[in-house]
């Protein structure tokens, strides 16, 4: 049985249920839920608190996202199991409750702690406490989304992956390895795209003021960012496609995302310059030998003889593994630029349960698209009589 138990005044919000193995805790407030946390090391580069503290500070004050960061601990010993980066917010009028995402974070996962479970029957336990604390918190809930949580976090497990609802994502992770030889990595490669690769650098460095950097001074790497936000937008409007990444809560985020963690070497922004002009930049994170790319732009037609997105890449790789990146991630996306670079897939995993019978349809919905995927011939005739676009992953 669980026991809602909620402290009289407490303008952190906060909730504590108790249930039968596992304690869970909500709190409304991040940067209270992270100074809890004994253990913080980010399970994946995204659950880094610097991702966070940038993501909550941007979205939690907008309309229909409510923090909801969840802090579970075994109720015998009172050690911590996992603290859970959620939201609540509304979806036509249902409850749902999801990772700190909206598109915007690659890999998501729970921060795990010393009581972790390590198999399915200990994750089980762990899953059904924490659907019932949803249930019976104030507000309530109608459904709990969790999408693309890898199965590996930093060499253990991830309970929530081990779970018998748990069924692959439709998207993937992309990866490379290099070891400590680079250029036994590039010699890998296709020869096309090494002699590519290197033509491109020769086009582009034609003009002498031509040059690759990696951006360390916080005003220029904000007006870099600035250039990224219109050479992206112009992308999309070109391609016919939406863009959310320029409304001002997205701008705000990747705003102190860069300006708050430049210096320390979290986030890294590279680019291709000519003189004032900005040809390319790209975006990333990093932790010790981990990159993982988060946005990419160029300048457009004026520069496509120097292929100026795949010299970046090309440029970025090379001079962060003589900083000791030895793993570089092109995260979720399967571009065939991305192929060209000898990434590997990464598996993740999707977790949908409903909270009320308002999810279900839901649960039903996702259950019927991942049975469609089965069949992509039926697949792509579906998407085509919705007159949706076709994907320009592959090209």
């Amino acid at each position: 049985m669980t026991v809602l138990g909620a402290e009289a005044g407490d303008l952190g919000a906060r909730e504590i249920l108790r249930a039968a193995g596992f304690r869970v805790e909500f709190v409304h407030d991040w940067k209270q839920a992270v100074a809890r946390w004994n253990d913080a090391i980010p399970s994946t580069l995204f659950q880094d608190p610097r991702w966070l503290d940038a993501w909550y500070a941007a979205f939690a004050g907008t309309d229909q996202v409510e923090p909801l960061i969840a802090i579970v601990s075994d109720v015998a010993t009172g050690k911590q199991v996992v603290l859970l980066p959620l939201i609540r917010r509304r979806q036509s009028g249902i409850r749902i409750v999801e990772f700190a995402d909206l598109a915007l974070t690659d890999y998501n996962a729970p921060l795990l702690g010393a009581a972790a479970p390590r198999d399915a029957t200990a994750a089980s336990g762990l899953w059904r406490d924490l659907k019932a604390a949803l249930r019976r918190m104030p507000g309530g809930a109608d459904l709990i989304r969790l999408r693309k949580m890898p199965h590996d976090l930093d060499g253990k497990p991830n309970p929530l992956t081990l779970l018998a609802g748990a069924n692959p994502c439709p998207l993937n992770g992309n990866v490379v390895a290099t070891g400590d030889d680079f250029d036994t990595y590039r010699y890998s490669l296709g020869r096309t795209v090494r002699k590519e690769l290197e033509r491109s650098w020769r086009v582009f460095t034609r003009d002498p003021e031509a040059a690759f950097q990696i951006v360390t001074d916080r005003n220029q790497a904000l007006r870099v960012l600035s250039t990224m936000e219109m050479q992206q937008s112009a992308r999309m409007q070109h391609l016919g496609l939406n863009f959310i990444l320029n409304d001002e809560t997205c701008a705000a985020f990747y705003r102190q995302l860069v300006g708050e963690n430049l210096g320390g070497g979290y986030a890294v922004l590279s680019a291709l310059t000519v003189g004032d002009e900005v040809v390319a930049t790209l975006l990333g994170i990093r932790g010790g030998s981990r990159y993982v790319m988060v946005r990419i732009s160029n300048a457009g037609e004026k520069w496509s003889k120097c292929s100026p997105g795949r010299l970046i890449i090309g440029r970025t790789m090379a001079a962060l593994h003589r900083d000791g990146v030895r793993q570089f991630d092109f995260s979720i996306g399967n571009y065939a630029y991305k192929r060209r670079f000898g990434v590997a897939p990464l598996a993740l995993i999707d977790l949908t349960a409903a909270l009320s019978w308002r999810g279900w349809p839901y649960v039903l919905r996702d259950r019927a698209a991942r049975e469609l995927r089965r069949h992509p011939r039926l697949h792509a005739l579906i998407v085509r009589a919705l007159g949706r676009p076709p994907s320009r992953e592959e090209n």
